[in-house]
């Protein structure tokens, strides 16, 4: 949705005042249409991958379906906004040459439609047929296959692809590896002790701590631009971490 108002205002810039009727009666329904298939998009993601993030909770029974519902209405929005900066920007010029449309913009802003309208088709069509997919995948695949239907191939910035694409096989192998040292952990601190239930008491404002820190020094060093966040120095961004997670962690421990 970024790349396709950069889009139109690159060609507003470009059209002289004796043609800006003729000029909004050719890109509006673009817009309209883009901003149509974006919430398209939104529900799509929220309905497909809201489960990677709440399916553990809800299924071990920590959380009722309605409160994953609500949690992830308010988290899946504001991760979008505090740290989601980053990877559009990556897929709003990273993956293709957005330079290479400047004498043609209406091919790009007709591309950022084709990939809006595929991403979302796919992202339903999975839902309803009960598969776990990825919207990276999706929304990747359908920028690859832009590139290459409007240039052939040229403009496309391999590199980025095959990091991107490296990701895909490093991500589970790095989570399977946290995970299982996070359960060995559990399992002879918590599980193994005479008192489980006190050991486990004991080490949760712990568990606390990491976990709030790690978020808020993701969201504060290097985070959106559009909230000046990424004007934050590491000293300040670790800081800032470390304090609101001490409050957060001893806050847990009188409830």
């Amino acid at each position: 949705m970024d790349m396709l108002v950069t889009t139109i205002a690159t060609i507003a810039s470009s059209v002289t005042e004796n043609t800006i009727t003729e000029f909004r009666s050719q890109v509006l329904w673009a817009l309209v249409v883009g901003v149509i298939l974006a919430f398209i998009l939104g529900f799509a993601m929220g309905a497909n991958d809201v489960a990677n993030a709440f399916g553990t909770s809800v299924g071990s029974g920590v959380i009722s379906l309605k409160w994953a519902y609500i949690l992830a209405t308010i988290f899946e929005t504001l991760g979008a906004l505090l740290v989601g900066y980053n990877v559009t920007d990556t897929m709003r010029k990273g993956v293709v040459d957005v330079k290479l449309y400047d004498d043609q913009p209406k091919v790009l802003f007709l591309g950022q439609l084709a990939i809006l309208g595929g991403c979302s088709s796919w992202l339903l069509i999975a839902t309803f047929a009960h598969l776990p997919v990825s919207t990276t995948h999706s929304i990747t695949g359908a920028t690859v296959g832009f590139g290459l239907v409007a240039m052939g191939g040229k403009g496309i910035h391999w590199m980025k692809i095959v990091s991107i694409i490296a990701s895909w096989f490093v991500s589970p192998i790095l989570s399977g590896l946290v995970s299982s040292i996070l359960y060995i952990i559990v399992d002879f601190s918590v599980l193994r002790r005479s008192n489980p239930f006190r050991s486990g008491l004991i080490a949760l404002p712990i568990f606390y701590w990491f976990c709030i820190a790690f978020n808020v020094f993701a969201v504060s060093y290097q985070g959106s631009k559009l909230l000046h966040l990424a004007s934050i120095p590491l000293w300040l961004s670790i800081t800032i971490s470390c304090v609101i997670a001490t409050i957060c962690a001893n806050f847990g421990c009188y409830i």
